[in-house]
């Protein structure tokens, strides 16, 4: 009995070590963002980032192994978008056989990750022309991005949809160009669009490019 309730305790501790380990992460990642889309990347700092979260610089360093890593943990909970399973996750989900539907739930959730990932790719790229370590991050993001409109494009070949003469890499561009920071940036940022407008574009025109 005595070894069970020993036993039971391990797990509960552990578990509500996890649990603060998250908390705590989640929050330095938060406060990772704020810094840098109030103040820019200049402003991200580890000292300023541990200071807001009231833990060490040192245990910011452990998690994340510098300030590229904890940026780059902070796009990839913006490209998680804002519900309890991963925007990727979803995306997957939906049914490549129905491509109306698949392109609009692409461009449904693209009004979903991008007000949250775009500002900070952004940003990214602006600081890396003068941080050669933020450079090569920057072109990791990118070449991610394009991996995986490179796998979307599969998916839209295998189930049959795309127009003859399109090649697998033609409808990565496409796919590429649609999802980038920049279109978001040009027409929600700049000029003004909604997102249901954003969306819609975003459907029309990967349905005038992609659709069979």
């Amino acid at each position: 009995m005595g070894r069970a309730v020993t036993d039971v305790k391990r797990q509960y501790d552990g578990a509500a070590r996890r649990a603060r380990a998250e908390r705590v992460r989640a929050a330095l990642i938060e406060a990772a963002r704020d810094l840098l889309l109030g103040e820019g990347y200049a402003a991200l700092t580890i000292p300023k980032v541990a200071v807001a979260c009231g833990v060490s610089a040192e245990s910011v360093y452990k998690r994340f192994r510098g300030r590229p890593g904890l940026l780059r943990a902070v796009v990839e909970q913006a490209l998680g978008g804002s519900g309890p399973v991963a925007a990727e996750t979803r995306s997957d989900a939906l049914d490549a056989e129905d491509l109306p539907e698949l392109l609009q739930g692409w461009g449904r959730l693209a009004t979903e990750v991008a007000p949250r990932v775009a500002p900070i790719l952004l940003l990214v790229r602006v600081a890396a022309e003068h941080d050669p370590e933020l450079a090569d991050l920057a072109r990791e993001l990118d070449d991610t991005r394009r991996a995986r409109m490179a796998d979307n494009a599969r998916r839209l070949a295998d189930a049959g949809h795309l127009p003859p003469g399109l090649t697998l890499g033609r409808a990565t561009d496409v796919l590429w160009t649609y999802s980038s920071p920049e279109v978001y940036d040009l027409l929600v940022v700049r000029s003004g669009w909604n997102l249901e407008q954003y969306a819609a574009f975003v459907t029309a025109g990967l349905a005038a490019h992609l659709g069979t």
